[in-house]
């Protein structure tokens, strides 16, 4: 049998009011599952690293590198699956974002919920595209919120993934590397194109907000996946990155009654903000199964609260 790993990110909240949320939260299967599984790893992290703790578990479960020179090249996989041949060159995700000025601070929406179909999409694209071959970068088109740039500089390049960055200040996670100096000049001219961009006018004009600059996110060259078994299950991230906690717990319930009818699991990864930890499935006897019952829910709420 496939031994099946499932990936949860955002399966514990950072916030105080998302805590909250979570020590109300009933999750019986999940109780039940851990009560018979044991510890097999953990990353132990912070809420400020770039790459969040779902992304490196499932960098690692797909037997990926990363070091310094190697960031996890979520860009150049994505843009595979949308049908773009990346070969060996460096590619970043661009995602049209929409910037929220306050009197402190500039927020970054969820670009989900900016609605963007094909047309407007392209037509933004087309807009922004001689910015980026101006400075000697490809840029392609691969879905409404997923747009390609290669360059030999994102081979290395670190920057914050969109996950890190919603809903908050973009400030300290803009890239900080020298490398980086053509993407914030990039930014830079892309706001102003956008912000004269009919698409946006009509945007306005109807109340939705405006796409008025982007994102670079998922940097490096292609590595090939040498597991194939993974599953990411990621209903609660949308949730939780708008701290939306009764919808979020919602999710959890939904996704807790999923969990053991319908998949065989082997492995299973339980990621917060900060850390993530896994487990896998252990043969036991039948007085360990009744006494792993007992402790269940005890070993479920231990693990959830120090993600």
């Amino acid at each position: 049998m496939s031994r099946v790993h499932l990936i949860i990110p955002f399966a514990s909240p950072w916030s105080v009011a998302g805590r909250d949320a979570l020590s109300r939260l009933a999750t019986p299967a999940l109780d039940a599952l851990l009560a018979g599984w044991r510890e097999t790893a953990r990353d132990d992290g912070d809420e400020w690293s770039l790459v969040t703790p779902h992304e490196r578990a499932l960098g690692k479960a797909l037997g990926w590198r990363e070091d310094k020179e190697t960031p996890l090249p979520w860009a150049a996989r994505q843009a595979v699956a949308d049908g773009v041949d990346v070969g060996d060159a460096a590619w970043g995700l661009i995602t049209p974002v929409h910037w929220r000025v306050g009197a402190d601070a500039i927020h970054l929406a969820d670009p989900r919920s900016l609605g963007l179909d094909e047309t407007a999409s392209r037509a933004l694209f087309d807009a922004v595209r001689p910015i980026f071959v101006r400075e000697g970068m490809t840029l392609l088109w691969g879905a409404p919120l997923r747009w390609y740039t290669s360059h030999a500089d994102l081979k290395t390049m670190r920057t914050a993934s969109l996950d890190r960055v919603v809903g908050r200040s973009i400030d300290r996670w803009l890239p900080a590397e020298r490398s980086a100096q053509a993407v914030r000049r990039l930014q830079n001219e892309a706001q102003m194109v956008l912000h004269a961009h009919p698409i946006n006018s009509d945007r306005e004009a109807a109340g939705a907000p405006a796409v008025n600059s982007f994102w670079l996110s998922g940097c490096g060259v292609l590595q090939r996946d040498t597991r194939h078994d993974v599953q990411v299950d990621d209903r609660l991230t949308a949730h939780a990155l708008a701290e939306d906690w009764p919808a979020w717990s919602a999710a959890w319930r939904a996704l807790d009654a999923s969990m053991l009818p319908t998949r065989p699991l082997q492995l299973l990864t339980l990621c917060g903000e900060r850390s993530a930890v896994t487990f896998e499935r252990t043969e036991q006897r039948l007085w360990q199964r009744v006494a792993s019952a007992v402790k269940g829910r005890r070993a479920s709420r231990e693990w959830l609260d120090v993600l």
